[in-house]
C-alpha cells in the first residue's frame, strides 16, 4: 500500500513538472510540404508523432495476425482432412478383416487421396474388387497403387499375381511372375506364387526345377517340401506318356530318395503293370519288398503275370510264415493260385483273406470264382456284399417286405 502511495505521488510530480514546463515554454512545430502547412507547439507534435507510430504498429499487427490465422485456418484443414482419412482407412480396413468387402473398398478408396500411405489404401480396394470377383475394378485400383511410387511396382506386381491366383487364372498370372523370377534373391515369395501358378497349370516339369530353390530359401517348412516333392514324382510319373521307355525315363529322373518312397514304387510298378511290362514291374516289386514289407505292393504282385506262375506263387508263399494274417497277401495268393488254376487252394486263400478283412476286393474274386464253379447263390451273396462295402454311403430306406411274385410290378407303366 506504502508503495502504491509512492508511485501515484511521483507520478503526480512528474506531472506538475511536465505541465509546468509546457507553460513555461510551449515550443513551436512547422511542417510544410508544397502548398500545405502545419503549425502547432512542440508537446502535441511530439504527442501526435507517437500517436502515428502506435497506429502503424497496430495496423502491422493486425495484418501479421490475419496472415498468420490464414496458415493456422490451413493447417487446421489439412490437419482434419488427415485426421478423417485416417478414421476412414482404419473402418476400411476392419471391414475388409470382418469380410465386408463393398463397404471395405468404399471407405479404403475415400481416403486414399488424404492418406499417409495410399497404396496400402488401393492394394486392400484391389484385393475388396478380387473377393467381389470384380476383375477390371482390381486392374485399376492396382494400376493407381502402382502409381503412388516407383519403390511399389514389386509390391504391386506380386499382389497381382496372388489375385489372379486367387480367382484362378494361372497362366495371367503366370504372365506376372515369370519376368519377376531373376530377382528372386531379393523377392523370395515369388518362388511361392510360381509354385502355385506352376502346379494351377500342372506343368509339373517346371515345378520340378523350381523344387531346389523352394529348398535353397527355406520358403517351406522340411515336412510339407517333402510331400510336395512326392505328390510331385507322382505327377510326373503319371504323365511321363503311354509307353514302358517315357516311364522308366521318368522314373530314373527323380530323387534317389524319392524312388525309395512306398508310395512312388507302388505307382511305378501300377504302370509297369497297365503297360504289360510285367517282367520289370516284377523285378523293382521284389527289390522293394527286400528293404520293407509293404502290404499294398504285395495286393499289386497280384496283378503280375509271370511266364512261370507256380514259381511266383511259391515265391509268395515264402512270405507267409513271416506275414501269416496279412489279408493282402492272402488274396495275393489266391489271385496267384488261381492264375495257376489251382482252384481249391484259390478259394481257401480268398476266404481266409475274407475273414481277416473284409474289402470289395476279396468279396468280389470269391463271387467271380464260385460263380464259376457253379455255386452261384454264394457267389450272389459275396456279389452283393461287395458291392454295399463299395457303396457304403447309401441313405436309410425302407425295404420290401416281401417278395414280388410279379416282376412286371417292379417297372413302370
Amino acid at each position: 500500500m506504502r508503495k502504491l502511495f509512492v508511485l501515484i505521488l511521483v507520478a503526480l510530480l512528474l506531472g506538475v513538472g511536465v505541465v509546468a514546463i509546457i507553460e513555461t515554454d510551449p515550443g513551436y512545430l512547422l511542417l510544410a510540404y508544397g502548398d500545405y502547412t502545419l503549425e502547432t507547439s512542440l508537446w502535441v507534435g511530439l504527442v501526435l508523432l507517437v500517436l502515428a507510430v502506435l497506429l502503424l504498429y497496430g495496423m502491422f499487427a493486425l495484418l501479421r495476425r490475419l496472415l498468420g490465422g490464414r496458415k493456422s485456418l490451413a493447417g487446421w484443414w489439412d490437419s482434419r482432412r488427415v485426421h478423417k482419412a485416417a478414421r476412414l482407412t482404419r473402418r476400411g480396413v476392419i471391414n475388409y478383416g470382418q469380410g465386408n468387402w463393398a463397404r471395405a473398398r468404399r471407405e479404403l478408396l475415400r481416403a486414399a487421396d488424404s492418406s499417409d500411405l495410399p497404396l496400402v489404401n488401393y492394394l486392400l480396394a484391389a484385393q475388396s474388387s478380387a473377393h467381389l470377383g470384380e476383375l477390371d475394378k482390381m486392374q485399376e485400383y492396382l494400376g493407381a497403387a502402382a502409381a503412388t511410387g516407383s519403390g511399389a511396382a514389386v509390391a504391386v506386381d506380386l499382389a497381382r499375381a496372388d489375385m489372379l491366383l486367387q480367382a484362378g487364372q494361372h497362366r495371367q498370372a503366370l504372365g506376372v511372375l515369370l519376368p519377376l523370377r531373376e530377382n528372386a534373391a531379393h523377392h523370395p515369395r515369388v518362388l511361392l506364387l510360381l509354385q502355385r501358378a506352376f502346379a494351377g497349370v500342372e506343368d509339373w516339369q517346371a515345378l520340378a526345377e523350381l523344387l531346389p530353390s523352394l529348398r535353397k530359401h527355406k520358403l517351406m517348412p522340411a515336412a510339407e517340401l517333402q510331400g510336395l516333392e512326392q505328390q510331385l514324382s507322382g505327377r510326373l510319373l503319371q504323365h511321363a506318356g503311354d509307353d514302358v521307355d517315357s516311364v522308366c525315363a521318368a522314373w530314373h529322373r527323380l530323387p534317389a530318395e524319392a524312388r525309395r518312397e512306398a508310395a512312388l514304387v507302388r505307382l511305378f510298378v501300377a504302370r509297369l503293370v497297365d503297360l504289360q511290362a510285367h517282367a520289370l514291374a516284377e523285378k523293382t516289386l521284389l527289390q522293394a519288398l527286400k528293404h520293407e514289407w509293404d502290404p499294398e505292393l504285395v495286393r499289386l504282385y497280384g496283378h503280375v503275370q509271370s511266364p512261370n506262375p507256380r514259381q511266383q506263387l511259391a515265391r509268395a508263399e515264402g512270405w507267409l510264415e513271416a506275414h501269416p494274417r496279412d489279408a493282402q497277401l492272402l488274396l495275393c495268393l489266391g489271385r496267384l493260385s488261381a492264375r495257376d488254376k489251382l482252384w481249391g487252394k484259390a478259394r481257401e486263400y480268398y476266404e481266409n483273406s475274407y475273414r481277416l478283412q473284409r474289402s470289395p476286393e476279396s468279396c468280389a474274386e470269391l463271387g467271380r470264382l464260385l460263380a464259376a464253379l457253379g455255386e452261384a447263390n454264394v457267389a450272389a451273396a459275396y456279389f452283393r456284399e461287395g458291392l454295399l462295402l463299395r457303396e457304403n454311403t447309401l441313405p436309410e430306406l425302407p425295404q420290401p417286405e416281401k417278395i414280388v411274385a410279379n416282376p412286371r410290378l417292379l417297372t413302370r407303366g
